[in-house]
Protein backbone atom coordinates (compact mmCIF):
# COMPACT_ATOMS: atom_id res chain seq x y z
CA UNK A 1 0.00 0.00 0.00
CA UNK A 2 1.12 3.54 -0.61
CA UNK A 3 0.63 5.87 2.63
CA UNK A 4 0.99 9.12 2.16
CA UNK A 5 1.13 10.43 5.91
CA UNK A 6 0.50 14.23 5.06
CA UNK A 7 -2.58 12.64 3.23
CA UNK A 8 -4.08 11.13 6.33
CA UNK A 9 -7.76 12.74 6.86
CA UNK A 10 -8.42 11.99 10.25
CA UNK A 11 -10.60 14.95 11.79
CA UNK A 12 -10.82 16.80 8.53
CA UNK A 13 -13.44 17.88 6.18
CA UNK A 14 -13.10 15.35 3.80
CA UNK A 15 -14.21 16.05 -0.16
CA UNK A 16 -15.05 12.76 -1.88
CA UNK A 17 -15.56 12.31 -5.35
CA UNK A 18 -17.11 8.44 -6.76
CA UNK A 19 -17.32 7.85 -10.70
CA UNK A 20 -18.14 4.21 -11.91
CA UNK A 21 -16.53 3.40 -15.61
CA UNK A 22 -16.38 0.41 -17.80
CA UNK A 23 -19.19 -1.90 -18.45
CA UNK A 24 -22.60 -2.35 -16.29
CA UNK A 25 -22.01 -5.09 -13.07
CA UNK A 26 -24.20 -5.64 -10.61
CA UNK A 27 -22.79 -3.71 -7.99
CA UNK A 28 -22.33 -0.10 -9.21
CA UNK A 29 -24.88 1.32 -7.62
CA UNK A 30 -24.57 -0.72 -4.48
CA UNK A 31 -20.99 0.62 -4.12
CA UNK A 32 -22.37 4.14 -4.09
CA UNK A 33 -24.66 3.45 -1.76
CA UNK A 34 -22.38 1.48 0.90
CA UNK A 35 -19.39 3.84 0.43
CA UNK A 36 -21.20 7.04 1.27
CA UNK A 37 -23.21 4.75 4.19
CA UNK A 38 -19.51 4.48 5.92
CA UNK A 39 -18.49 8.24 4.78
CA UNK A 40 -21.11 9.80 6.58
CA UNK A 41 -20.70 7.10 9.44
CA UNK A 42 -17.38 8.50 9.59
CA UNK A 43 -19.06 11.46 10.40
CA UNK A 44 -21.30 11.10 12.93
CA UNK A 45 -18.30 8.78 14.99
CA UNK A 46 -16.29 12.05 14.58
CA UNK A 47 -13.82 10.14 12.85
CA UNK A 48 -13.71 13.47 10.33
CA UNK A 49 -14.72 17.10 10.74
CA UNK A 50 -17.12 17.27 7.55
CA UNK A 51 -17.84 15.64 4.04
CA UNK A 52 -19.01 16.61 0.49
CA UNK A 53 -20.01 14.15 -1.66
CA UNK A 54 -19.39 14.95 -5.46
CA UNK A 55 -20.31 12.64 -8.45
CA UNK A 56 -18.82 12.61 -11.58
CA UNK A 57 -20.98 11.71 -14.32
CA UNK A 58 -20.08 8.96 -17.31
CA UNK A 59 -16.75 7.98 -15.52
CA UNK A 60 -13.61 9.27 -16.41
CA UNK A 61 -15.41 11.45 -19.06
CA UNK A 62 -17.17 13.05 -16.20
CA UNK A 63 -13.31 14.14 -14.51
CA UNK A 64 -11.77 14.82 -18.00
CA UNK A 65 -15.03 17.61 -18.97
CA UNK A 66 -15.81 18.77 -15.42
CA UNK A 67 -19.43 17.13 -15.27
CA UNK A 68 -20.58 16.44 -11.81
CA UNK A 69 -22.64 16.99 -9.08
CA UNK A 70 -22.69 17.56 -5.45
CA UNK A 71 -25.02 15.34 -3.00
CA UNK A 72 -26.82 17.77 -0.56
CA UNK A 73 -26.42 16.21 2.51
CA UNK A 74 -30.81 16.26 2.80
CA UNK A 75 -30.26 13.37 0.10
CA UNK A 76 -27.94 11.67 1.90
CA UNK A 77 -30.14 8.68 3.36
CA UNK A 78 -32.17 8.55 0.28
CA UNK A 79 -28.78 6.71 -1.19
CA UNK A 80 -29.15 3.62 0.87
CA UNK A 81 -32.38 2.76 -1.70
CA UNK A 82 -29.23 2.29 -4.36
CA UNK A 83 -28.40 -0.86 -2.69
CA UNK A 84 -31.20 -2.54 -4.75
CA UNK A 85 -31.19 -1.24 -7.68
CA UNK A 86 -29.29 -1.96 -11.26
CA UNK A 87 -26.99 -0.33 -13.62
CA UNK A 88 -25.17 2.92 -12.88
CA UNK A 89 -27.11 6.33 -11.29
CA UNK A 90 -24.23 8.35 -12.31
CA UNK A 91 -23.58 6.68 -15.96
CA UNK A 92 -20.55 4.47 -17.16
CA UNK A 93 -18.18 5.34 -20.10
CA UNK A 94 -15.35 3.27 -21.92
CA UNK A 95 -12.67 6.08 -21.07
CA UNK A 96 -8.75 5.36 -21.42
CA UNK A 97 -6.61 7.72 -19.49
CA UNK A 98 -3.61 6.63 -20.98
CA UNK A 99 -4.69 6.86 -24.71
CA UNK A 100 -4.24 10.21 -25.28
CA UNK A 101 -5.43 10.24 -29.01
CA UNK A 102 -8.82 8.76 -28.52
CA UNK A 103 -9.40 11.04 -25.59
CA UNK A 104 -8.56 14.02 -28.22
CA UNK A 105 -10.65 11.96 -31.06
CA UNK A 106 -13.55 11.85 -28.37
CA UNK A 107 -13.71 15.50 -27.36
CA UNK A 108 -12.44 15.01 -23.99
CA UNK A 109 -9.13 17.45 -23.85
CA UNK A 110 -7.89 19.77 -26.47
CA UNK A 111 -4.92 19.44 -28.35
CA UNK A 112 -2.15 20.47 -26.29
CA UNK A 113 -3.48 18.84 -23.47
CA UNK A 114 -2.91 15.19 -22.31
CA UNK A 115 -5.85 13.41 -20.01
CA UNK A 116 -3.72 12.13 -16.92
CA UNK A 117 -3.08 15.88 -16.45
CA UNK A 118 -6.43 17.38 -17.26
CA UNK A 119 -7.83 14.36 -14.81
CA UNK A 120 -5.31 15.59 -12.40
CA UNK A 121 -6.22 18.88 -12.79
CA UNK A 122 -9.74 18.28 -12.29
CA UNK A 123 -9.57 16.87 -8.99
CA UNK A 124 -7.47 19.52 -7.76
CA UNK A 125 -9.72 22.29 -8.90
CA UNK A 126 -12.79 20.42 -7.13
CA UNK A 127 -10.59 20.24 -4.06
CA UNK A 128 -11.12 16.07 -4.28
CA UNK A 129 -9.46 14.67 -1.26
CA UNK A 130 -10.40 11.15 -2.44
CA UNK A 131 -11.33 9.38 -5.44
CA UNK A 132 -13.36 6.16 -5.67
CA UNK A 133 -12.99 4.75 -8.79
CA UNK A 134 -15.51 1.47 -9.12
CA UNK A 135 -14.94 -0.65 -12.12
CA UNK A 136 -12.48 -3.64 -13.33
CA UNK A 137 -9.07 -3.97 -13.56
CA UNK A 138 -9.16 -1.29 -17.01
CA UNK A 139 -10.81 1.11 -14.45
CA UNK A 140 -8.32 0.42 -11.78
CA UNK A 141 -5.42 0.30 -13.55
CA UNK A 142 -6.01 3.55 -15.07
CA UNK A 143 -6.79 4.75 -11.45
CA UNK A 144 -3.44 3.28 -10.54
CA UNK A 145 -1.68 5.48 -13.67
CA UNK A 146 -3.72 8.35 -11.80
CA UNK A 147 -3.12 8.17 -8.84
CA UNK A 148 0.92 7.45 -9.26
CA UNK A 149 0.43 10.32 -11.59
CA UNK A 150 -0.53 12.66 -8.62
CA UNK A 151 1.31 11.65 -6.66
CA UNK A 152 4.92 12.18 -8.74
CA UNK A 153 3.64 15.88 -10.22
CA UNK A 154 1.25 17.22 -7.62
CA UNK A 155 2.50 15.58 -4.45
CA UNK A 156 0.23 12.63 -3.74
CA UNK A 157 -2.76 15.26 -3.10
CA UNK A 158 -5.29 12.73 -4.03
CA UNK A 159 -6.41 9.39 -2.45
CA UNK A 160 -7.65 6.59 -4.84
CA UNK A 161 -9.43 3.80 -3.38
CA UNK A 162 -10.45 1.90 -6.08
CA UNK A 163 -13.58 -0.82 -5.84
CA UNK A 164 -13.22 -3.91 -8.21
CA UNK A 165 -16.47 -4.31 -10.82
CA UNK A 166 -16.49 -7.19 -12.92
CA UNK A 167 -18.80 -10.08 -14.05
CA UNK A 168 -15.56 -11.69 -15.33
CA UNK A 169 -14.45 -12.40 -11.44
CA UNK A 170 -10.84 -12.00 -13.78
CA UNK A 171 -8.71 -9.62 -11.77
CA UNK A 172 -5.64 -10.13 -9.84
CA UNK A 173 -4.95 -10.84 -7.32
CA UNK A 174 -8.52 -10.31 -5.69
CA UNK A 175 -10.52 -13.61 -5.24
CA UNK A 176 -13.94 -12.30 -5.79
CA UNK A 177 -14.91 -8.97 -7.80
CA UNK A 178 -18.22 -7.04 -7.36
CA UNK A 179 -21.50 -8.51 -9.10
CA UNK A 180 -19.91 -11.88 -10.34
CA UNK A 181 -22.28 -14.43 -8.44
CA UNK A 182 -25.07 -11.74 -9.08
CA UNK A 183 -24.58 -11.98 -12.56
CA UNK A 184 -24.28 -15.44 -12.16
CA UNK A 185 -27.25 -16.35 -10.56
CA UNK A 186 -29.51 -14.16 -13.45
CA UNK A 187 -27.88 -16.00 -15.91
CA UNK A 188 -29.35 -19.05 -14.24
CA UNK A 189 -32.28 -17.34 -14.11
CA UNK A 190 -32.05 -16.47 -17.66
CA UNK A 191 -31.34 -19.44 -18.85
CA UNK A 192 -34.54 -21.13 -16.83
CA UNK A 193 -36.92 -19.92 -19.37
CA UNK A 194 -34.85 -19.92 -22.37
CA UNK A 195 -34.57 -23.58 -22.00
CA UNK A 196 -37.78 -24.04 -23.04
CA UNK A 197 -37.29 -23.22 -26.50
CA UNK A 198 -35.76 -26.86 -26.33
CA UNK A 199 -39.70 -27.82 -27.07
CA UNK A 200 -40.41 -25.56 -29.76
CA UNK A 201 -38.69 -27.49 -32.62
CA UNK A 202 -37.54 -31.28 -33.05
CA UNK A 203 -33.46 -31.28 -32.57
CA UNK A 204 -33.05 -27.82 -31.45
CA UNK A 205 -29.68 -26.68 -30.52
CA UNK A 206 -29.44 -23.84 -28.45
CA UNK A 207 -26.65 -21.76 -27.68
CA UNK A 208 -26.51 -20.02 -24.14
CA UNK A 209 -23.93 -16.98 -24.56
CA UNK A 210 -22.61 -15.72 -21.38
CA UNK A 211 -19.97 -12.81 -21.17
CA UNK A 212 -16.53 -13.32 -20.43
CA UNK A 213 -13.82 -11.96 -22.53
CA UNK A 214 -10.78 -14.48 -21.23
CA UNK A 215 -11.92 -15.67 -17.64
CA UNK A 216 -14.48 -18.72 -17.72
CA UNK A 217 -15.41 -17.90 -14.23
CA UNK A 218 -19.12 -16.74 -15.20
CA UNK A 219 -20.12 -19.00 -17.30
CA UNK A 220 -19.05 -21.85 -15.28
CA UNK A 221 -20.64 -20.48 -12.11
CA UNK A 222 -23.98 -19.94 -14.43
CA UNK A 223 -24.14 -23.27 -15.28
CA UNK A 224 -23.52 -24.74 -11.71
CA UNK A 225 -26.06 -22.42 -10.33
CA UNK A 226 -28.77 -23.27 -13.18
CA UNK A 227 -28.19 -27.14 -12.53
CA UNK A 228 -28.58 -27.05 -9.24
CA UNK A 229 -31.94 -25.12 -10.08
CA UNK A 230 -33.00 -27.54 -12.04
CA UNK A 231 -32.25 -30.15 -9.26
CA UNK A 232 -34.95 -28.29 -7.74
CA UNK A 233 -37.47 -28.51 -10.68
CA UNK A 234 -40.53 -31.32 -10.32
CA UNK A 235 -41.12 -33.19 -13.65
CA UNK A 236 -44.12 -35.37 -15.27
CA UNK A 237 -43.70 -38.69 -15.68
CA UNK A 238 -40.71 -40.18 -18.14
CA UNK A 239 -43.33 -40.61 -20.40
CA UNK A 240 -42.99 -36.75 -21.59
CA UNK A 241 -39.87 -36.19 -23.63
CA UNK A 242 -39.14 -32.76 -22.45
CA UNK A 243 -37.41 -33.62 -19.09
CA UNK A 244 -34.23 -32.73 -16.58
CA UNK A 245 -31.81 -34.82 -18.97
CA UNK A 246 -33.51 -32.51 -22.20
CA UNK A 247 -33.18 -29.61 -20.36
CA UNK A 248 -30.26 -30.00 -18.31
CA UNK A 249 -26.54 -28.04 -19.91
CA UNK A 250 -24.82 -30.70 -22.37
CA UNK A 251 -21.69 -28.82 -23.06
CA UNK A 252 -19.95 -26.19 -20.75
CA UNK A 253 -16.95 -24.47 -23.18
CA UNK A 254 -14.42 -21.74 -21.95
CA UNK A 255 -11.00 -20.18 -22.69
CA UNK A 256 -9.76 -22.16 -20.32
CA UNK A 257 -10.39 -25.51 -21.35
CA UNK A 258 -8.91 -27.68 -24.15
CA UNK A 259 -11.56 -26.94 -27.35
CA UNK A 260 -12.07 -29.50 -29.70
CA UNK A 261 -14.97 -28.47 -31.70
CA UNK A 262 -14.93 -32.01 -33.63
CA UNK A 263 -15.01 -33.99 -31.07
CA UNK A 264 -17.55 -32.46 -29.09
CA UNK A 265 -19.63 -32.50 -32.28
CA UNK A 266 -19.21 -36.24 -32.22
CA UNK A 267 -20.37 -36.40 -28.21
CA UNK A 268 -23.51 -34.13 -29.08
CA UNK A 269 -24.74 -35.90 -31.83
CA UNK A 270 -25.32 -38.57 -29.65
CA UNK A 271 -26.88 -36.36 -26.97
CA UNK A 272 -29.09 -34.52 -30.04
CA UNK A 273 -30.20 -38.61 -31.05
CA UNK A 274 -30.91 -39.35 -27.82
CA UNK A 275 -33.12 -36.07 -26.54
CA UNK A 276 -33.62 -33.73 -29.44
CA UNK A 277 -31.80 -31.07 -28.07
CA UNK A 278 -28.76 -29.28 -27.38
CA UNK A 279 -28.06 -26.69 -24.74
CA UNK A 280 -24.44 -25.72 -25.14
CA UNK A 281 -22.94 -22.92 -22.65
CA UNK A 282 -20.15 -21.24 -23.64
CA UNK A 283 -18.22 -18.06 -22.92
CA UNK A 284 -18.49 -15.09 -25.25
CA UNK A 285 -14.48 -15.36 -25.16
CA UNK A 286 -14.27 -18.98 -25.93
CA UNK A 287 -12.81 -19.70 -29.60
CA UNK A 288 -12.14 -16.04 -30.62
CA UNK A 289 -7.94 -16.80 -31.51
CA UNK A 290 -9.66 -18.91 -33.81
CA UNK A 291 -12.04 -16.38 -35.58
CA UNK A 292 -9.39 -13.99 -35.28
CA UNK A 293 -6.82 -15.59 -37.18
CA UNK A 294 -9.27 -16.49 -39.63
CA UNK A 295 -10.49 -12.59 -40.15
CA UNK A 296 -6.51 -11.71 -40.50
CA UNK A 297 -5.97 -14.70 -42.74
CA UNK A 298 -8.66 -13.19 -45.09
CA UNK A 299 -7.20 -9.81 -44.87
CA UNK A 300 -10.09 -8.30 -42.82
CA UNK A 301 -9.44 -5.67 -39.99
CA UNK A 302 -10.24 -7.06 -36.43
CA UNK A 303 -12.47 -4.63 -34.83
CA UNK A 304 -10.71 -3.27 -31.19
CA UNK A 305 -12.18 -0.72 -28.70
CA UNK A 306 -10.80 1.76 -27.29
CA UNK A 307 -8.32 -0.15 -24.70
CA UNK A 308 -7.25 -2.84 -27.67
CA UNK A 309 -9.80 -5.62 -26.78
CA UNK A 310 -11.21 -7.60 -29.73
CA UNK A 311 -14.81 -6.09 -29.97
CA UNK A 312 -16.65 -9.44 -29.31
CA UNK A 313 -19.92 -8.41 -30.59
CA UNK A 314 -19.00 -7.60 -34.10
CA UNK A 315 -17.02 -11.04 -34.46
CA UNK A 316 -20.09 -12.45 -33.42
CA UNK A 317 -18.83 -16.10 -31.92
CA UNK A 318 -21.95 -17.06 -31.38
CA UNK A 319 -23.11 -17.35 -35.18
CA UNK A 320 -19.33 -19.22 -35.50
CA UNK A 321 -19.95 -21.93 -32.92
CA UNK A 322 -24.37 -22.01 -34.68
CA UNK A 323 -22.54 -22.32 -38.11
CA UNK A 324 -20.02 -24.44 -37.72
CA UNK A 325 -21.49 -27.47 -34.82
CA UNK A 326 -25.30 -27.29 -36.22
CA UNK A 327 -24.89 -29.23 -39.67
CA UNK A 328 -22.40 -31.47 -37.53
CA UNK A 329 -25.37 -32.89 -35.00
CA UNK A 330 -27.61 -32.42 -37.64
CA UNK A 331 -29.84 -29.74 -35.81
CA UNK A 332 -32.94 -28.52 -37.63
CA UNK A 333 -32.81 -25.26 -35.81
CA UNK A 334 -30.43 -23.39 -34.05
CA UNK A 335 -30.58 -20.19 -31.93
CA UNK A 336 -27.88 -18.31 -30.23
CA UNK A 337 -28.85 -16.43 -26.78
CA UNK A 338 -26.91 -13.67 -25.12
CA UNK A 339 -27.69 -13.32 -21.11
CA UNK A 340 -24.95 -11.10 -20.97
CA UNK A 341 -26.90 -8.10 -20.73
CA UNK A 342 -30.16 -9.29 -18.80
CA UNK A 343 -27.13 -10.40 -16.12
CA UNK A 344 -25.33 -7.53 -15.61
CA UNK A 345 -27.79 -4.75 -15.53
CA UNK A 346 -29.15 -6.26 -11.98
CA UNK A 347 -29.13 -5.20 -8.78
CA UNK A 348 -26.61 -6.68 -6.50
CA UNK A 349 -27.95 -9.83 -4.76
CA UNK A 350 -27.57 -10.26 -0.90
CA UNK A 351 -24.06 -12.23 -1.40
CA UNK A 352 -22.31 -8.94 -3.04
CA UNK A 353 -24.13 -6.37 -0.99
CA UNK A 354 -22.53 -8.51 1.89
CA UNK A 355 -18.80 -8.43 -0.09
CA UNK A 356 -19.33 -4.65 -1.55
CA UNK A 357 -20.37 -3.53 2.69
CA UNK A 358 -17.27 -5.24 3.71
CA UNK A 359 -15.03 -3.69 0.92
CA UNK A 360 -16.60 -0.17 1.33
CA UNK A 361 -16.23 -0.12 5.03
CA UNK A 362 -12.52 -0.75 4.93
CA UNK A 363 -12.13 1.22 1.74
CA UNK A 364 -13.73 4.63 3.86
CA UNK A 365 -11.08 3.40 6.73
CA UNK A 366 -8.45 3.27 4.46
CA UNK A 367 -9.07 6.36 2.40
CA UNK A 368 -8.66 8.37 6.07
CA UNK A 369 -5.94 6.95 6.67
CA UNK A 370 -4.18 8.46 3.43
CA UNK A 371 -3.92 5.29 1.90
CA UNK A 372 -4.35 4.18 -2.31
CA UNK A 373 -5.47 1.00 -3.65
CA UNK A 374 -7.80 -1.19 -4.87
CA UNK A 375 -10.36 -3.14 -2.47
CA UNK A 376 -10.75 -6.52 -2.24
CA UNK A 377 -9.50 -9.86 -0.83
CA UNK A 378 -5.92 -10.49 -1.40
CA UNK A 379 -6.04 -13.81 -2.37
CA UNK A 380 -2.19 -13.44 -2.02
CA UNK A 381 -1.80 -12.64 1.45
CA UNK A 382 -2.31 -14.90 4.47
CA UNK A 383 -5.92 -15.47 5.02
CA UNK A 384 -7.09 -13.64 2.08
CA UNK A 385 -7.89 -10.09 3.69
CA UNK A 386 -9.86 -7.03 2.71
CA UNK A 387 -7.54 -4.24 1.91
CA UNK A 388 -6.67 -1.62 -0.48
CA UNK A 389 -4.23 -3.76 -2.44
CA UNK A 390 -1.47 -1.99 -4.21
CA UNK A 391 -2.62 -0.43 -7.65
CA UNK A 392 0.56 -1.61 -9.18
CA UNK A 393 -0.31 -5.24 -8.45
CA UNK A 394 -3.83 -5.31 -9.95
CA UNK A 395 -4.21 -6.40 -13.28
CA UNK A 396 -6.56 -8.63 -15.71
CA UNK A 397 -6.89 -11.42 -17.54
CA UNK A 398 -6.93 -14.04 -14.06
CA UNK A 399 -8.10 -16.97 -15.78
CA UNK A 400 -10.70 -19.60 -13.90
CA UNK A 401 -9.31 -22.26 -11.87
CA UNK A 402 -10.48 -25.12 -14.06
CA UNK A 403 -9.22 -27.58 -10.90
CA UNK A 404 -11.90 -26.56 -9.03
CA UNK A 405 -13.56 -29.13 -7.22
CA UNK A 406 -17.47 -28.19 -8.28
CA UNK A 407 -16.00 -27.22 -11.86
CA UNK A 408 -14.38 -30.70 -12.42
CA UNK A 409 -17.42 -32.69 -10.68
CA UNK A 410 -19.96 -31.04 -12.93
CA UNK A 411 -17.91 -31.35 -15.93
CA UNK A 412 -17.94 -35.21 -15.28
CA UNK A 413 -21.19 -35.53 -14.63
CA UNK A 414 -22.65 -34.35 -17.86
CA UNK A 415 -20.30 -36.43 -19.59
CA UNK A 416 -17.55 -33.84 -21.07
CA UNK A 417 -13.82 -34.07 -20.75
CA UNK A 418 -12.10 -31.10 -19.47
Amino acid sequence: MTVINENQLTGKHVNVAMMTSGGLAPCLSCSISRLAHFWIQALKDGKIGGLTLRMYIDGYKGVLIGDSFIVPEGDWESMEALDYIGGSPIGNSRVKLTNEADCKKRGFIKDDETPLEVAAQRLMKDEVHVLHTIGGDDTNTQAAHLSKYILEKHGGKVVVVGMPKTIDNDVVPIRQSFGADTAARQGAIFFTNVVSETSANPRMLVLHEVMGRDCGYLTAKTAAYYREALDQQKFASALFPSSKASRDVHAIWIPETKFDLHAEADRLKKVMDTYGCVNVFFGEGTGVEEIVKDMEERGEEVPRDAFGHVSLAKINPGQYFAKNLSAAIGAEKTIVQKSGYFARSAAANEFDRKLISDCAKEGVETAIQGVSGCMGQDEEKEGMPIRAIEFERIKGGKPFDISETWFQEMLKDIGQTA
